[in-house]
């Protein structure tokens, strides 16, 4: 009985002394929420071979100004404002084996809208996006439609009018065949974890004509400028030939005449 006793002993005290010796990497804070900025740290003990240089991530992708190459086993990454740096960050050692190690940073949600005004034509359709910039990532949207007196109705999907499609980072309303009643102000509101944010999109209908009335406009200009000018030259050729007759028609027309009267008087006189 001593003898298993012992052999129990011997067995733990290795356990644990392996278990001292096995690499790991303690991160300060283990998760962060409802805060304005936060300095994650991470640091690596008993690395099973040297390391070569670290980095760190959001959201699974590397954050290029945080590479370094040193062998340190300490390293830090600062967040000053967590409202739209919020993700999925971590810490990554190279070495033969990389080790890494994650950090959640939560906040409520921030979204905005890809556009905060869209134009479309009438008959045509619009698609009013909103984007998700939050972590936790959007579990739930949804789409209302604001009419007079601010009251909201509720977008309904898959009908022959809208069409939604949602991800966890973003959501699109799409309107088909618009008219004049589709202009208005559109409200997208995404949920996560630590409640809900809405954005505001503004959607213009114009009529088909729109694009017609600059070309109408230069028509007319031009249909009126031609007016003027052809009444201009109506009213212009009389007096032009009134001053041409007093200048030179009639002097010429007399002067012949008496030169006429002159050479029968002479043949009179001759005779």
């Amino acid at each position: 009985m001593r003898l298993l006793w012992a052999f129990s002993a011997l067995l733990f005290s290795l356990q644990q002394a392996s278990a001292e010796t096995e690499p790991v990497i303690v991160i300060d804070p283990k998760e962060v929420f409802n805060q304005t900025s936060a300095t994650l740290s991470c640091n690596f003990t008993n690395p099973t071979s040297p390391v070569t240089g670290t980095h760190w991530k959001k959201n699974g992708k590397i954050i290029e100004s945080t590479k370094k190459q040193s062998g340190e086993l300490y390293t830090v990454h600062i967040i000053p404002k967590i409202e739209a740096n919020s993700g999925r960050y971590s810490c990554v050692f190279l070495s033969t084996s990389p080790a890494e190690e994650f950090i959640e940073v939560k906040s409520p949600p921030h979204i905005t809208a890809h556009k905060h005004s869209e134009n479309a034509n009438e008959n045509d359709k619009a698609v009013l996006t909103c984007d998700f910039h939050s972590y936790p990532f959007a579990t739930d949207w949804t789409w209302f439609k604001i009419s007079e007196g601010d009251v909201k109705m509720s977008i309904s999907n898959g009908t022959k009018k809208y069409s939604i499609k949602s991800t966890p980072y973003n959501s699109s309303l799409i309107i088909s065949d618009l008219n004049n009643e589709d202009a208005g102000e559109y409200n997208c509101t995404g949920v996560n974890d630590l409640g809900p944010a809405t954005a505001k999109i503004n959607l213009r209908v114009r009529s088909r004509l729109a694009a017609l009335w600059p070309f109408l406009g230069i028509v007319a200009e031009v249909i009126i400028l031609v007016t003027i000018i052809f009444i201009y030259e109506k009213r212009r050729k009389p007096d032009e030939i009134t001053d041409d007759d007093d200048s030179g028609a009639a002097p010429l027309k007399s002067n012949s005449a008496t030169n006429h009267k002159e050479k029968n008087v002479r043949q009179r006189n001759s005779n």
